[in-house]
């Protein structure tokens, strides 16, 4: 197969699984969003559920948040990791929220990368599920697919997600962002698959008898 057609491939055989993938973080809103994929740096999904409940009954809005002590934003959140730092930047980017956006969440990923603890992958998530702004959210899961499923040789994520943008059309980059995460997790998990055993993997490289070797971001 060709690289255009292992993507054709690839697309349609997500979208058969997940046709309307769901959003992995419990939130009900973009501020509750954007905390939750902060929390999920180096974090499970599952872990960021279980701390976010919490969370959000003690502030669930910028304005409550930032009267919260970081002290105890971080005796919740400690489960997550990167603790520390993450308690500090929830405080902060609230009270900047507050400040300078009227409490509310800027659809603008410029302005949502100049928020403490919000890097360009945090941002293309909130930017995506919040606002419905076309973005191609990379993280190291999805470049290691990317290369596992010979659509990127890009050496960071950040050359990851120009090559899948170029690749796939824009109408579709919210929605593919979710189903590669829930494919991979489902069926071609690090240790669950080695390039050579799950359905896609087989499909688009019939002859591969080794492992793929993927490069870390």
């Amino acid at each position: 197969m060709l690289k255009k057609e292992r993507a054709a491939f690839i697309l349609n055989r997500l979208t058969e699984l997940y046709p309307s993938p769901p959003i992995p973080l419990q939130h009900k809103d973009a501020y509750t969003l954007l905390v939750a994929v902060l929390l999920s740096a180096q974090c499970t999904d599952e872990r960021v559920n279980q701390v976010t409940p919490a969370l959000f009954a003690l502030a669930d809005n910028p304005e409550d948040m930032a009267k919260v002590p970081v002290e105890d934003i971080y005796n919740i959140i400690k489960p997550c990791g990167l603790a520390p730092q993450k308690s500090r930047a929830i405080s902060r980017l609230s009270e900047i929220l507050v400040e300078q956006y009227n409490g509310q969440v800027p659809a603008d990923m410029e302005a949502l990368e100049t928020l403490p603890g919000v890097g360009h992958k945090t941002a293309s998530v909130v930017m995506s599920q919040a606002f419905g702004v076309p973005a191609f959210a990379v993280d190291t899961h999805i470049h290691r697919l990317a290369q596992r499923w010979g659509l990127s040789s890009g050496k960071s994520v950040t050359e990851t997600e120009r090559d899948l943008k170029k690749l796939f059309p824009r109408d579709k980059w919210n929605a593919l962002h979710l189903q590669i995460i829930y494919y991979g997790r489902e069926f071609c998990s690090a240790r669950g698959c080695d390039g050579t055993r799950c359905d896609i993997c087989r499909t688009c490289f019939p002859n591969r008898k080794n492992p793929k070797a993927t490069r870390k971001a």
